[in-house]
């Protein structure tokens, strides 16, 4: 491999990685925001526990909602993953391709086009959790009032 081509190769992976280090930055996003309904529900299930019943029933609903944050959480981390692993495969099959003079161009647009598709999954995703947000805050304000 020439030096000419092994510099087109590095410049072609440029565009990537810097895909990979915004999913990264979701993925690190996404990932704190996970550890608090969880957090949320280990303080209720205490709450579960020293309370009379009245109050644990808002700390059920409240726990079911958590949960299934965590889950929809749980979905969008594991797509941005999927997505920082295909632009892992774009640079490691353009490197490749240079190298041996592959025809990549299918693979590229194919592992590009999933990659982005997995990004929009974990918006999406992200999206819904916020809704479980406040609806988890809905219960928490009703409950405080006495709404019960």
């Amino acid at each position: 491999m020439s030096n000419v081509t092994l510099v087109q190769a590095l410049q072609a992976s440029i565009a990537p990685c810097v895909l990979i280090s915004g999913d990264g930055l979701l993925l690190l996003s996404l990932s704190n925001r996970l550890s608090r309904p969880i957090e949320r529900i280990r303080h209720l299930c205490d709450v579960i526990k020293a309370h009379p019943q009245r109050e644990q029933q808002a700390a059920h609903e409240q726990i079911s909602i958590l949960y299934k944050r965590s889950q929809i959480l749980r979905s969008a981390i594991s797509c941005i993953i999927y997505s920082i692993v295909l632009v892992s495969f774009i640079v490691l099959v353009l490197f490749l391709g240079t190298l041996y003079s592959w025809p990549i161009t299918f693979f590229i647009y194919a592992f590009f086009v999933l990659s982005l598709v997995f990004l929009m999954a974990s918006m999406i995703f992200f999206l819904m959790d916020i809704h479980g947000a406040l609806d988890s805050l809905k219960i928490e304000i009703r409950h405080s009032q006495g709404i019960v």
